[in-house]
């Protein structure tokens, strides 16, 4: 259920930020015998990509992965997301950054995490929001816990509350 005051903090958002792995994956690597990494993305956090792009939101996405990371670049390049960031071991002060170039507020930022790494930025965006997965929702409760598990449109459930509290869709 999404409360008067989630939505008054979704009308103030401008971008989103999210990590990767657990959020946009179901948290695994798949290694093949020659030790091939594979990776799965859901297509509705895709479409969501792209509604939000249409509609000028500003999408970062932000992991301390540093292996393996031609995977991330090549969905960030076919979804049209500019703003990239690995091996990550500060995911706030990346975040003071962004708010620096796009001359933004704590309040304007919207972010989706869901293990330790993420609990500092989450503790300090307007709207912070975690898949229901998440192993650390006994160390943190979020604006907003998803109902889809990472890699199985959690994003995507962030993009539609933001969007509608924006009346974009």
């Amino acid at each position: 259920m999404i409360t008067k005051n989630i939505k008054n903090k979704a009308k103030k958002i401008k971008l989103i930020a999210t990590d990767v792995d657990g959020v946009w994956t179901d948290a695994k690597m798949y290694y093949s015998a020659d030790g091939v990494l594979m990776k799965s993305f859901s297509t509705y956090d895709g479409m969501a990509t792209s509604v939000l792009l249409k509609n000028n939101f500003i999408i970062v996405m932000i992991t301390s992965e540093w292996e393996n990371i031609e995977i991330l670049k090549s969905r960030a390049k076919k979804l049209s997301i500019k703003e990239v960031y690995y091996n990550e071991q500060n995911k706030l002060s990346r975040i003071k950054y962004l708010l620096e170039k796009y001359n933004l507020h704590m309040e304007n930022i919207a972010y989706i995490g869901d293990d330790l790494n993420d609990l500092s930025v989450l503790k300090e965006v307007g709207l912070s929001a975690m898949p229901c997965q998440s192993p650390v929702l006994n160390s943190f409760t979020p604006d907003i816990i998803t109902k889809n598990k990472g890699g199985n449109g959690a994003f995507r459930e962030l993009a539609d509350i933001i969007l509608k509290a924006q009346n974009m869709i």
